[in-house]
């Protein structure tokens, strides 16, 4: 047999560059709408870009995070950061979770009941934080005299008043916007777990703790480390409920680092350092993403 002839350099670059030239508007509709402010929010951490000083705008290398390393306000929102997305996340999952399993089992009116489970969702945050801002005045809602009633404060008082329970305030809020987040991924995982694993672990003798923690746990432990994932990047940037309910008061008690980001950018017109916050927090949540999908990678080569 003779081999096939080998075609010209030309057309075989050109059978090679064909799938890049079918994708090449995406690729650049992404490029400019995403890489692009993305390179020149990086640019601006390494420089002095002051909105009001028309001087500004030259490199400075990297003071911006010297002046970080010192920067008081920011380990407190560093540290309400963490206590900020750990609960919020934390506590939607858990709810979101008994809201999956309760709108699994069939009954009457379940449909009326995901409708009312997943409205929250569809609330914009800027007026989920007003409706809880409001909530929590002791003047105009029942939530300071509901918790006064239930011993858990001296005086129907408002607690986004009082450092010491205001960041509770925006995580009331957070977690009651986003448990649709996690009850909705939960439960297209509920139903996709095939029913004749619960028929036969009923049959041998497994109570319904057990069929959960053998069957259920384990087929949503993927879509859990997705979820948490996700939610934690998200819930991290989140600084909508935060800027409306309390400004990140008082005192810088509920100041989180995304909510000193739109401190610095858009209050006091600094955008070089909040710049500079905003890498320090995407290099974090990227570290974070990383080990969580290691991880996730660790436990599938062991189940393997």
């Amino acid at each position: 047999m003779t081999p096939a002839p080998r075609r010209p350099f030309l057309q075989r670059l050109g059978d090679r560059a064909e799938p890049w030239l079918y994708s090449a508007p995406a690729l650049i509709v992404i490029a400019a709408v995403m890489l692009v402010p993305l390179v020149v929010g990086i640019s601006y951490a390494f420089r002095d870009v002051q909105i009001l000083n028309p001087f500004s705008g030259g490199f400075v290398g990297l003071d911006h995070f010297r002046a970080l390393a010192g920067d008081k306000a920011f380990r407190v929102a560093l540290v309400n950061t963490f206590w900020w997305t750990v609960l919020t996340v934390l506590i939607q999952l858990l709810f979101g979770l008994v809201l999956a399993l309760l709108l699994d089992t069939p009954f009457r009116g379940r449909g009326i009941a995901q409708a009312l489970v997943f409205l929250p969702w569809a609330v914009p945050t800027f007026l989920t934080g007003l409706n809880w801002a409001w909530l929590f005045n002791p003047t105009i809602g029942p939530l300071p005299h509901w918790l006064h009633a239930l011993g858990l404060l001296a005086e129907p008082s408002n607690i986004l008043s009082d450092p010491n329970l205001a960041l509770w305030g925006p995580i009331t809020a957070a977690v009651w916007w986003g448990i649709p987040f996690f009850a909705i991924t939960l439960l297209a995982a509920l139903q996709s777990i095939p029913s004749d694993l619960y028929e036969a672990a009923a049959i041998d003798g497994a109570n319904p703790f057990q069929r959960f923690w053998s069957i259920t746990l384990p087929f949503l432990a993927p879509v859990i480390a997705i979820t948490v994932l996700l939610r934690t990047v998200w819930v991290a940037n989140f600084t909508d409920l935060i800027i409306v309910m309390t400004g990140g008061g008082p005192a810088d008690r509920t100041q989180t680092v995304a909510s000193y980001i739109f401190t610095q950018a858009f209050k006091r017109l600094d955008f070089g350092y909040a710049s500079a916050i905003s890498l320090v927090l995407l290099f974090l949540l990227l570290a974070y993403a990383l080990l969580i999908l290691l991880l996730r990678q660790r436990l599938i080569d062991r189940d393997k």
